[in-house]
């Protein structure tokens, strides 16, 4: 399911020096075979698992690998993730590389996992944002998905979201939604970000397909879903902007009735996911 550019993961490696890790090189034997484990510090879900197994076989091929968990996998305290067997300097060299792309995307998709529980049974559904690390775009949403969220657009070509910068260069929301009618494919939705009332309105009146509610506390947001639905029963209803990943805060506004809650939090400031590897 991962993928990741070989370049990408080179540029990770010389970032760090792996090429030239001068504790490595001065204190472990050129010829010593070690055997290692990785293990998971806390429970969670795993992500980014098959991309730390690329790092420690670009970084050595003689490295061989045996993954004993899948990503996705839901794993409790101190599991063994995968065992390692190769050249000691190798492993040891890789391991820091490797090891932060697993921790942050298992970050992800743990994080991702928790909201989603909080949304059992409402009908609401939990998406990702464009606040992604730069690079690693395509990696984090996919931590998303293996932690049962959704994703929204992976780039700003994917759909058409007028925000509130966009409706004053415009010159208003009617007339953004008339543009982006003539001029977007059919095929994508025209979603419009509302922070009041009268802009919600304004944006069923120019037959927007999506309307965004941004930055509303539940009250405005209750208020504006009824708007919505007095006006149809087909337009999609996402809340966004400071709701965070606080799972009764996630549950009271999947209660409004709206049908996304988009969180930038799965992504721009997700723990770390604890993991470490250890010589046999």
């Amino acid at each position: 399911m991962f993928s990741l550019s070989s370049a990408l993961i080179q540029q990770a490696l010389q970032e760090d020096g792996a090429f030239a890790d001068i504790t490595t090189l001065s204190t472990v034997p050129e010829a010593q075979w070690s055997q290692a484990v990785i293990v998971s510090r806390p429970a969670g879900v795993i992500a980014g698992l098959a991309v730390a197994i690329e790092t420690f076989q670009m970084f050595d091929a003689r490295i061989q690998i045996e993954p004993l968990v899948q990503d996705g996998a839901h794993v409790g305290a101190g599991t063994e993730l995968v065992r390692l067997q190769g050249p000691a300097r190798s492993i040891l060299s890789a391991e820091r590389v490797a090891l932060n792309l697993l921790g942050h995307l298992s970050g992800i998709a743990t994080q991702t996992a928790s909201c989603v529980r909080a949304l059992e049974g409402t009908g609401t559904r939990i998406l990702d944002t464009r606040k992604t690390t730069p690079g690693l775009r395509s990696l984090e949403k996919q931590a998303v998905l293996l932690g049962g969220g959704q994703n929204h657009r992976f780039g700003l070509s994917d759909g058409v979201l007028i925000k509130d910068n966009h409706i004053k260069a415009a010159g208003g929301i009617t007339l953004a939604v008339k543009q982006a009618r003539q001029t977007a494919p059919h095929l994508l939705k025209i979603e419009v970000e509302c922070e009041t009332h009268a802009e919600v309105q304004e944006a069923l009146n120019a037959g927007a397909d999506v309307i965004l509610l941004d930055n509303m506390n539940l009250e405005m947001t209750r208020r504006a879903v009824e708007l919505i639905r007095e006006h149809s029963s087909t337009v999609l209803i996402e809340a966004s902007g400071n709701i965070g990943t606080d799972r009764e805060r996630l549950a009271a506004v999947a209660a409004t009735g709206v049908d996304f809650i988009s969180l930038g939090a799965l992504t721009h400031s997700v723990p770390n996911f604890d993991v470490s590897l250890e010589f046999a």
